[in-house]
């Protein structure tokens, strides 16, 4: 009777079941005490590759002995009896194999050579498979499909800000098919196939790059069900596809190096990037991307880096010594994100932002208490703001010094950047530090939004009595040239004897007049 011996890989994609099922495995089939324990214990965390391989073990056993096939193959684990690396349970298995003349099962085509090489002989499971269970579920226009155990499977169809739910089959998953659709990545991935990547891997949950879908893997108790989303591009375009005015193109082309991308969720900041990094790759510029996960289509001249296989200062260095012309960031989600951009920025590379944001102004204001305001126009220059998948706005960024919009005496005087509208070249924003607070001023045509009392007064008089009144239950009204200042009836006795004297400066400094009541 033959003896074999079988490594992760292939309890992760079910080939081993599969061979024992169909009769090409007969004799004493072992398996690592220390992987089946391994499993045990990253099912328990409710990682997904624990849960996988325990489900494949239970059901190997399961069959083995629902199909009587108990007197044909003998299944054993057998220990090492020593403390193991889990990343080295192949490696041991291998081993294994050698010094007790076993036949080395495995579907991954790394451990079939180095065991060939090392005189085993191998049965090997490797398979590709050219459409997976996932895939089949993005029919036309689908834009991502949305599975949780015991729901039907739904399915966002349309376009970017034109899409509506569908139910894509009236039956409900079960947990069963949800396993099995992660146990096909997760084998893929196994492979180290460059067309599937465990991009991140926490407990209770996987985030897999599959082609040009990407997948979100959530298990319980993290979420209350199993649920797998995936999405993938809608549209992939050019640069010419958006129509942006000539000088728009030959600023991103001549004199842009510090863009920032921004939108709310989907509304095309990615497709955008794709297309720019295109575009610099087309003007013979060397791009990068720093990406998690990596889940941008680019020809393969664009190295792709993951900012979750690399630590932010290994970034930082293979990009500096590699010194690309442009860094694409998908996404910048964090301050060490946000930090990595400027740190970059500063030392010269081109960069590309990718940010979330509800308006044009938000994605700058991301970087306000982040950075030194000084440092905004170094490492901003340009806003590309998208919605429904077209370029809505672009904001080009400037320091000049000058009495901010609102402010009349000339020793007002500051730094200030200024946010303006590249297509028409008006000012919308004044970005400036009055005191210790940082103040973004909607402006038009020079002047200051009309809301009240200035935002230069209100500024003032919150920072003079935001110490005894919550800054939010100030309220300011201007009557007859009187500024009304209203506090909760709670805080008016505070404030007529300790605030007045702070509020009688600055009628001094703007020639204002000030009455307190209560609200």
């Amino acid at each position: 009777m033959d003896r074999y011996i079988a490594d992760s890989s292939a309890v992760l994609d079910g080939t081993l079941k599969e061979v024992v099922v169909s009769g090409r495995v007969r004799g004493t089939l072992f398996l690592l005490s220390e992987m089946v324990e391994y499993f045990t214990s990253l099912a328990r965390q409710g990682d997904g590759i624990g849960i996988v391989g325990v489900e494949e073990l239970k059901d190997l056993y399961e069959v083995v002995d629902k199909l009587g096939l108990s007197d044909f193959v003998k299944i054993e684990t057998v220990s090492l009896n020593r403390k193991v690396d889990p990343e080295e349970l192949n490696i041991y298995a291998r081993r294994f194999a050698k010094e007790n003349g076993c036949i080395y099962i495995t579907s991954d085509e790394v451990a079939r050579d180095a065991a060939r090489l090392q005189g085993v002989e191998v049965l090997y499971l490797g398979k590709t498979r050219e459409v997976l269970t996932l895939e089949r579920f993005f029919g036309p226009e689908v834009m991502s499909v949305h599975l949780k155990e015991g729901l039907p499977p739904l399915g966002k169809v349309g376009r970017p800000g034109n899409w509506r739910i569908v139910q894509l089959s009236s039956e409900p998953l079960s947990r069963k098919q949800l396993e099995i659709v992660v146990r096909e990545l997760i084998a893929e991935a196994s492979k180290l196939s460059p067309r599937t990547k465990i991009e991140i891997r926490r407990p209770h949950s996987l985030i897999i790059q599959h082609k040009e879908y990407r997948v979100v893997v959530v298990f319980p108790p993290v979420s209350e069900r199993l649920e797998i989303t995936a999405t993938k591009p809608v549209v992939r375009k050019k640069i010419e596809d958006y129509g942006l005015p000539p000088k728009v193109l030959e600023r991103l082309e001549k004199s842009a190096e510090g863009i920032l991308v921004a939108g709310a969720p989907g509304a095309g900041k990615t497709t955008f990037a794709q297309a720019l990094a295109e575009f610099y790759l087309s003007k013979g510029k060397i791009v990068k991307t720093i990406e998690s996960p990596r889940d941008m289509v680019l020809p393969p001249a664009i190295t792709q880096i993951s900012k979750n296989l690399a630590t932010s200062e290994e970034i930082h260095d293979l990009l500096l010594l590699s010194r690309p012309d442009y860094t694409i960031f998908d996404e910048m989600r964090d301050t060490a994100d946000f930090q990595l951009y400027v740190d970059l920025r500063l030392a010269g590379v081109g960069m590309v932002g990718i940010v979330h944001a509800t308006s044009p102004i938000d994605a700058i204001q991301r970087f306000i208490r982040r950075v030194e305001l000084g440092m905004i126009p170094s490492i901003i220059d340009t806003v590309i703001f998208m919605k429904d998948g077209e370029v809505r706005k672009v904001y080009a960024l400037s320091m000049v010094v000058k009495v901010p919009a609102g402010m009349r005496e000339e020793d007002l005087a500051r730094p200030v950047i200024l946010v303006k509208d590249f297509i028409t070249d008006e000012v919308e924003y004044e970005i400036y530090v009055f005191g210790e607070e940082t103040f973004v001023v909607p402006v038009k045509r020079g002047e200051a939004v009309a809301m009240g009392p200035s935002r230069k007064v209100y500024s003032m008089v919150v920072s003079a009595l935001k110490r005894y009144v919550p800054p939010h239950e100030i309220k300011l009204e201007e009557r007859d040239g009187v500024i009304v200042v209203k506090v909760p009836e709670e805080y008016l006795g505070v404030v007529l004897s300790r605030g007045v004297t702070k509020l009688e400066k600055i009628r001094r400094k703007l020639s204002v007049d000030f009455r307190i009541e209560p609200r």
